[in-house]
């Protein structure tokens, strides 16, 4: 099959799912038999995931980006991609494109004391040209005290972590800064970052640019010496419209939803065939398999944009929707790198028993059955990870939304314990590609690929037929999920919920 590279937009459908009545499907979902996770499982094939890894390499290698960022060919193919393949099944799936707007950046110049150095536009930021003196922000600026040197015309030099850049942004803009350089955490260019709110209360924005770890922590020390620095930094950004594929069975009961996401996009860097490639794959192939089967709730598909510049896909999803039909989503469950190279078969820690952090009620009975499937059914190890809301959950989480999820690793480093439990080397990375340009198709790990993607089909049969294993649904358990979402959108959370 051709898929074409220009986007297409269905007109008519924008927010709300239109759930067909039609006969013909009433009497094939009589003649499906129930979804059964054994049967689901079986179904899945490793080269079917591989086949369609080669497509979305190909969707990136085929632009001269080599990659597949939001606003890019390479990602505008893999949302007609996800959408043409469900197309297939227009007895079985309602679905729509959700588009929204938001600033990307285009390029940036800078040079302090009029050397030049290498910085990238920070997206959701202003356009400008500013010029003045550097000032170093203390803890990374996320308290208002922490702004008490800025003078007005200065640019702020903050580092990223610990909350969103939009945060510093703002606190900075209102002591009176012209301009930011934040520098990055880790090794690495911030091509593609963003300031990971579209606005915040603490102020409006000023143009913004991304430097190295190593470029920014030069310039600290330089400053804290006794040097003056005057930077000069020039943005230029643009709106791109970017799009989230949602999908959900026509069949099963709507007012009861098992919610199951990934993202669809990479970073700048490279063509993400595991970050996120897996885990659109996972999905794509477990909504595929499905369709031979009838189900008892609704099963949605979400496949979110632009989760690297800060889940902005899925936290726009969420403010779409009024809290009555968040209340119909009785889990949701995300799905973010299924085939790390060196991986660990990692659940989220949903009761909080691992990590102390627990979320909505739901999420550790979600836990608990990812546990006892790798535990019982698939007779494999595995190992919990903190509920820190880093991928797509974040904001279902902030709406008070049972959530959960399972991951092969990312930038982390493999314990001696975890490489007796898994295989593969200790010390290293989960995914030595990670954010990389070498995160494509040979650096995925296809066995554990075929396991995630296995265990995402025994979740997704088991909430299809039923949500006995769940609390059950009252107004005082609503109550209780609130207050917990409540209680983990703290400041500290939400520095974690981003992913800063």
């Amino acid at each position: 099959m051709r898929f074409s590279q220009t986007l297409v937009i269905l007109s008519g459908i924008a927010s709300a799912f239109a759930i067909p009545t039609a006969p013909s499907f009433a009497v094939a979902q009589r003649d499906l038999p129930s979804v059964q996770s054994n049967q689901l499982r079986r179904a899945l094939l490793r080269s079917e995931l591989l086949k369609k890894a080669k497509i979305l390499e190909g969707f990136a290698y085929a632009t001269p980006e080599r990659n597949r960022l939001i606003g890019t060919p390479g990602h505008n193919a893999t949302v007609n991609w996800i959408k043409d393949t469900i197309e297939q099944f227009p007895d079985y799936y309602t679905y729509y494109l959700e588009p929204f707007d938001l600033s990307l950046g285009v390029s940036a110049n800078l040079t302090n004391n009029n050397v030049s150095m290498e910085v990238f536009a920070v997206g959701l930021s202003p356009a400008g040209s500013v010029s003045g003196p550097l000032v170093v922000i203390p803890n990374l600026g996320c308290e208002t005290a922490d702004f008490s040197t800025v003078t007005p015309g200065s640019i702020i030099l903050v580092g990223r972590g610990n909350c969103q850049s939009a945060v510093k942004n703002a606190l900075g803009s209102t002591a009176g800064a012209i301009g930011m350089l934040v520098y990055n955490n880790v090794e690495g260019n911030l091509d593609g970052y963003s300031l990971q709110r579209i606005t915040t209360p603490e102020g409006s924005y000023v143009p913004a640019g991304g430097i190295s770890k190593a470029d920014g922590e030069a310039l600290v020390a330089r400053i804290q010496a006794g040097e003056t620095i005057v930077a000069d930094l020039s943005t230029e950004m643009k709106v791109s419209t970017t799009y989230n594929v949602i999908a959900e069975t026509i069949g099963g009961d709507h007012e009861n939803v098992i919610h199951m996401s990934g993202h669809s996009d990479s970073v700048a860097a490279g063509p993400g065939i595991n970050d996120n490639g897996s885990g659109t794959i996972s999905l794509l192939e477990v909504a595929i398999q499905l369709t031979n089967f009838s189900v008892t709730n609704a099963v949605r598909f979400s496949w979110w944009s632009r989760e690297e510049e800060g889940l902005l896909g899925a936290t726009y999803y969420v403010s779409q929707q009024p809290q009555s039909e968040l209340d119909k989503i009785r889990l949701m469950l995300d799905f973010d790198m299924m085939a790390s190279p060196n991986y660990a078969y990692q659940i989220y820690d949903g009761d909080g028993s691992a990590f102390g952090e627990s979320g909505p009620p739901g999420s550790g009975e979600a836990e608990h059955e990812f546990e006892r499937y790798f535990a019982e059914e698939a007779g494999l190890n595995f190992t919990s990870i903190e509920f820190d809301g880093r991928s797509d959950y974040g904001p279902f989480l902030e709406a008070g939304v049972a959530t959960g999820g399972i991951a092969c690793g990312a930038e982390g480093i493999k314990t001696v314990e975890e490489a007796a439990m898994f295989g593969g080397q200790a010390g290293i990375a989960y995914d030595i590609c990670y954010h990389s340009a070498c995160d494509n198709y040979e650096n995925l790990n296809v066995g554990a690929w075929i396991q995630m993607t296995k265990a995402i089909a025994h979740m997704t049969a088991t909430f299809a037929r039923s949500f006995d294993l769940l609390p059950a649904r009252s107004e005082a358990a609503k109550a209780k999920r609130m207050a917990m979402a409540k209680k983990m959108m703290s400041d500290k959370a939400i520095g974690a919920l981003w992913g800063v």
